[in-house]
């Protein structure tokens, strides 16, 4: 997993040159403030890419947001569920896994519905839509 400060999400696949296109789950996300909820509970201090999450938000909370519409940038991303942390976690850390089933502490997965360019920094929300 390599960071990017910006990537392209196309609607219906995920993130451009991603392996994984298509299906429910083009894009799984993470919270910043969850994960450091998650190392001070532990006494860690991890880098945000040993989730292996694509995208890292900052100031939205994930917990139970299935269903919703998230908007980061231009683009748009419906979360259909809560992203379960595999035993990678476990290997990066003794524990991690377990208390990272605690209230979503592994993320979520979205797919695409609306894409474009994004970048650090862009401007991230919950919005309203119709089905």
């Amino acid at each position: 997993m390599d960071g990017a400060s910006r990537a392209t999400l196309v609607a219906g696949r995920g993130i451009a040159g991603n392996a994984d296109q298509g299906g429910r789950r083009q894009v799984t996300l993470m919270d910043l403030e969850r994960w450091h909820e998650l190392m001070d509970r532990l006494g860690a201090d991890l880098e945000t890419s040993v989730r292996r999450a694509n995208l890292v938000i900052d100031a939205l909370d994930l917990f139970d947001s299935r269903g919703r519409m998230l908007r980061i940038g231009n683009a748009r991303l419906r979360v259909w569920g809560e992203t379960r942390p595999c035993e990678r976690m476990e290997e990066a850390l003794p524990t991690l896994r377990s208390v990272m089933r605690e209230r979503w502490g592994g993320g979520a997965y979205a797919e695409v519905i609306e894409g474009g360019e994004i970048s650090v920094g862009d401007a991230v929300t919950w919005e309203h839509f119709s089905t």
